[in-house]
């Protein structure tokens, strides 16, 4: 099953991009990934951002979330899923990725 028309539903109905890829990652674990997780790209690292589910070893499926040419973030799953379906997600992200992720100074571990 497609996990692109939810997230293309949370991404209609949420205007507020933090709210909306928090939505993004509970839609991917609703539709059977078992932890999916955006990494921003932060000076010369990735930093967690929004996530949910549960993580498991091995198994992980990363794709970058490019706007306009630049890696703004990578979108990581746990489970084996179609790669084409991941970047169409990550394609649909990509803007909200930009806006970026303020907690505003709160750790991530508090803020999900």
């Amino acid at each position: 099953m497609s996990t692109v028309p939810a997230v293309e539903r949370v991404l209609a109905e949420v205007e507020d991009p933090d709210d909306a890829l928090r939505g993004v990652v509970a839609a991917l674990v609703d539709a059977g990934c078992a932890w999916a997780g955006i990494l921003f790209r932060e000076d010369e690292g990735l930093v967690l951002g929004p996530s949910a589910g549960n993580e498991q070893p091995g198994g992980r499926t990363r794709t970058p979330v490019v706007y306009q040419g630049a890696e703004v973030a990578e979108l990581v799953v746990d489970r084996p899923t179609d790669r084409a379906e991941l970047e169409r997600v990550a394609s649909l992200i990509a803007l909200h990725c930009l806006v970026g992720w303020d907690t505003d100074g709160v750790a991530w571990e508090e803020v999900n």
